[in-house]
């Protein structure tokens, strides 16, 4: 016969068991960030960025990292997630001696929705509904990247009036994603009415996006091989309207931020990051533009029809907050120098291709033709295969280098899909650009990356 122990074998039976293992067994143990004497040396030297300054091959006296400060003086302590200047779901362990920050950890995953794992369970003509959420400031981003990592599996060619019409609407959505930055920052550093100013600006776009794609947000409209639908009638009148609107309203945001002496001296020489740490960090967009780093994949590495458009890439000096909000603001006018020049450009013809692999037909003719409404039923319930290959393609989105990484192995779902989130990867720069700084500044520096956490928890 079995016998049985009376003993309870698990520490989830017997909680005093538990005892002296409560903090090692938390989920985020791996995350928290320890004390000095606690932490390995060359985690130390992470979180205070100087192992971006080691020359390879340099050794590192942990005593001389603990003894850099008395660790009974300083305290660690928690901001967000619950904190509004964190966008809600970002974690900040940050260690301080008095009000100035000596260390930084970011602690995510709070929003996390596995989407790269979803990317693989939903057949490619699925897929532009499943990462259009992740920059849900960005849609048309997401959407692009992925369906254009697609179409380099395929081997497919565009268009060149859905070539256009992405570039129509990226080009808008950098300008409605950076309106809110603009709010948001403002808000951040106690400009209230900036924060109403921008969500208006952001209405006259996002009302431009219902009209073409009948949502505000999440639009599923770049799709592979080309778009969901052709512009709608009087576009054109909509897009110079909105080009002749905001440029007024950004000399008004001049006014009210760039020469205000309480908003310079909370973003000037604030939260500095230099060309060489930006670059070691894999820095990108604005954040590795205010450095002095001139690159931008629109014009260095040109994709859609970028280099056929007229456009300044704009760059900073310093390094600092205040360099990457106006580069945000003049970014806006240069987005919309590009759209007046796409309503000249734009060609007539198809808005995606005309291959019934990729394609489905039209609506109208599924009332008509048996062979449509086969040729519809089959793509939407089996898909289409994308032959064996892999692929990497990056597009320039409002926070910098958006990648995809796409793996097809022959069949209708990709085999595996990673995305380069550039907000993730621009948070790596916190902890050097909130060292020596105070606590106060965390939020301004926070604000000034312009971190989507949709994207980082992806």
């Amino acid at each position: 016969m079995a016998t049985t122990s009376s003993e309870p074998t698990d520490i989830r039976d017997d909680p005093s068991k538990a005892e002296g293992t409560a903090v090692a067994g938390t989920f985020d143990d791996a995350q928290e960030m320890h004390g000095r004497a606690e932490t390995d040396p060359l985690e130390l030297l992470r979180e205070t960025g100087a192992a971006l300054r080691l020359p390879e091959g340099v050794s590192v006296d942990a005593g001389d990292l603990v003894a850099e400060v008395g660790e009974d003086e300083t305290m660690i302590i928690n901001m967000g997630p619950q904190h509004p200047s964190t966008h809600g779901v970002l974690r900040l362990m940050l260690e301080l001696d008095g009000e100035t920050v000596l260390r930084t950890k970011a602690v995510m995953g709070y929003l996390h929705t596995g989407m790269e794992r979803t990317a693989e369970d939903l057949m490619y003509i699925q897929g532009s509904t499943n990462v259009t959420r992740m920059d849900y400031l960005a849609p048309f981003s997401n959407e692009a990247v992925f369906s254009m990592a697609v179409e380099e599996l395929l081997g497919v060619e565009l268009p060149p009036r859905a070539v256009w019409i992405r570039m129509l609407l990226l080009e808008l959505n950098r300008v409605s994603s950076h309106l809110l930055f603009m709010a948001t920052n403002g808000m951040d550093l106690g400009a209230v009415s900036m924060m109403i100013y921008g969500w208006r600006e952001r209405e006259l776009v996002l009302a431009f996006f219902e009209k073409v794609t009948g949502l505000r947000m999440n639009h599923n409209f770049i799709r592979p091989g080309g778009t969901a639908a052709d512009l709608p009638a009087g576009w054109q009148a909509d897009v110079l309207e909105l080009c002749r609107a905001i440029p007024p309203r950004l000399d008004e945001y001049d006014i009210l931020l760039t020469g205000q002496p309480i908003f310079t001296d909370r973003t000037q020489g604030v939260g500095v990051i230099t060309p060489e740490q930006a670059i070691a960090l894999s820095a990108s967009g604005t954040l590795l533009r205010s450095t002095g780093v001139d690159w931008d994949l629109r014009r260095d590495q040109p994709y859609l029809a970028y280099d056929q458009v007229d456009f300044d890439v704009v760059v900073g000096t310093y390094g600092d907050a205040f360099d990457r909000y106006a580069i945000r603001l003049e970014e806006i006018r240069q987005s919309l120098r590009i759209v007046e020049q796409i309503v000249d450009l734009m060609p007539k013809g198809d808005y995606r291709v005309q291959d019934k692999k990729v394609t489905p037909p039209p609506r109208s003719r599924i009332d008509e033709s048996m062979e449509a409404l086969i040729h519809h039923f089959k793509l939407f319930t089996e898909g289409f295969k994308v032959p064996e290959g892999e692929t990497y393609v990056a597009v320039e989105s409002p926070r910098g280098e958006l990648g995809c990484y796409l793996v097809a192995d022959g069949g209708s779902k990709p085999y595996r899909m990673h995305i380069r989130g550039p907000s993730f990867v621009n948070l790596q720069s916190l902890p050097v650009m909130l060292r020596g700084g105070l606590i106060a500044d965390a939020v301004a520096v926070i604000s000034s990356i312009d971190p989507v956490m949709g994207e980082v928890d992806r």
